[in-house]
């Protein structure tokens, strides 16, 4: 069974600003931060 991962709020503005700020998709930061895409969407 796979553990549960935790993010930082600092962590969630980075992956966020990715996708807003700097023109990621949410496909590119998701592979650039190794983590899955419904993370990155929730």
């Amino acid at each position: 069974m796979r553990t549960r991962r935790t993010f930082t709020p600092e962590f969630k503005l980075e992956a966020a600003s990715l996708v807003l700020n700097q023109g990621y998709s949410i496909t590119q930061a998701c592979r650039a931060l190794d983590i899955g895409q419904t993370a990155l969407k929730r």
